[in-house]
């Protein structure tokens, strides 16, 4: 991913709040000249080293071949997370300017382990359930007996973080008063995406050094 200096964003408090927050990513594969993406809902559990990322998907998905071959080889996967994204308008700017595009997305790179065999991968389901259903007001308690049988029509997946790669693309090329103007802008929207921009910017701006 290209990132020049001042959008790139280091903190893992920031990236993995990022993908707590996004949790439904992409998980990228080019095996033998083919690439494929799937989209998942992932589970990021930080440390030890990296940390690592939690999924599944149906074994009827026809990029888990090269998952299970890539696995076995030891090769890298990509995940990305796509945060809160909004178009800027130079006419916000005190300023001259050029449209463009606010963002945060990070990516994550690391090698992926199967999850088969039977009592892990009902744990793996479990723990991803209790991710996703935490915020829900009567959460799902969990697998039925009689639904067992369906856990051979998935594979789990733990990746092993090797790399994480930030870029949080929040106008910092701009002056201050310019970043605030944008704030202000997007703070008036009645997108959800473009109000996490301006969430976003606003916590940069207060953090950076006088």
């Amino acid at each position: 991913m290209y990132i020049p200096e001042h959008f790139r964003e280091d903190r893992p408090e920031r990236l993995s709040s990022l993908i707590a927050a996004y949790p439904f990513g992409m998980l990228v594969t080019a095996e033998g000249g083919l690439p494929m993406v799937s989209h998942l809902p992932f589970l990021f559990e930080p440390g030890p080293g990296k940390g690592k990322l939690l999924c599944h998907l149906a074994r009827a998905n026809p990029q888990c071949p090269q998952l299970i071959e890539m696995a076995a080889q030891g090769k890298t996967v990509l995940a990305i997370f796509q945060g809160p994204h909004a178009y800027v308008s130079p006419s916000w700017y005190a300023g001259p300017g050029v449209p463009t595009w606010n963002y945060a997305v990070v990516h994550v790179y690391g090698r992926v382990r199967l999850i088969e065999a039977e009592a892990e991968l009902k744990a793996l389901l479990e723990k991803l359930t209790r991710a996703h259903e935490a915020s829900i007001a009567r959460p799902w308690t969990g697998m039925l007996p009689e639904q067992a049988p369906m856990l051979r029509m998935i594979l789990g997946l733990e990746i092993e973080v090797a790399e994480i790669q930030g870029k949080f693309k929040l106008s910092q090329n701009r002056s201050a008063e310019d970043q605030r103007r944008v704030i202000s802008a997007l703070q008036d929207s009645i997108s959800p995406l473009e109000a996490g921009v301006a969430t976003l910017m606003a916590a940069n701006l207060a953090n950076k050094p006088e």
